[in-house]
């Protein structure tokens, strides 16, 4: 005689399971309609439709447009198929874990190669439609807002190393990272200007290092 337990918990890890794929359709949709098609052009039904489910099903697995366009850039940033917090991001344990801010730097430089790949092209469609669409605006300016948070614990890490040049402020160190590490600044250089992401990363390490660590010219 089958157990009704353990039929019962199958039963419910294939739901989870088939829950999962839905909603990584209905994102990679998504993705594909908003890059091809913009944001404003693209709707709920048409993504629906893309993905093979009904309209009701892309609200219940994932939520609006504005919240399926932010899944998106969220994932983009953490890389994977949920949303990460900073602190738990694999990169950002890395970095915690190296006593050398040259280190840290080289580290982080990789990570930003990595999402800004990944951002690239949702960035386009962000920076277009933020104009004319409030809730895409409201999402862009609260992830900066976010990133200029986060840049500024960065900042007070590498200064605590000891690496850092003395007349160095946080806010400035900050600052400089929070622009050369903005979905803007990768877009100008690998987009109009032709860097492929190896130069690009290899480019930022070294440049923050050149700029931020002592006895460095």
């Amino acid at each position: 005689m089958a157990d009704p337990v353990k039929s019962r918990r199958y039963r419910s890890a294939v739901r989870e399971e088939q829950a999962r794929q839905t909603r990584a359709d209905i994102l990679a949709s998504a993705r594909r309609l908003f890059i091809d098609r913009g944001y404003t052009a693209t709707t709920v039904g048409q993504i629906a439709a893309d993905a093979g489910v009904a309209v009701d099903t892309v609200y219940a697995a994932v939520g609006a447009k504005p919240v399926v366009f932010r899944l998106l850039l969220e994932t983009a940033i953490s890389g994977t198929d949920e949303v990460v917090a900073p602190e738990e991001r694999d990169y950002v344990q890395r970095i915690k874990a190296q006593p050398r801010a040259r280190t840290k730097l080289q580290i982080y430089a990789a990570a930003v190669r990595a999402i800004s790949e990944r951002m690239g092209p949702l960035h386009l469609v962000l920076r277009d439609a933020a104009t004319h669409a409030p809730e895409l605006a409201r999402i862009q300016d609260d992830i900066g807002a976010r990133r200029a948070k986060n840049m500024r614990l960065l900042a007070q890490e590498l200064i605590a190393t000891g690496d850092l040049r003395r007349d160095l402020e946080v806010d400035e160190v900050a600052d400089v990272i929070w622009t050369t590490t903005s979905a803007a600044f990768y877009h100008l250089l690998a987009y109009e200007r032709g860097w492929t992401p190896d130069r690009f990363e290899g480019w930022l390490a070294d440049t923050w290092c050149r700029l931020f660590l002592a006895g460095t010219s």
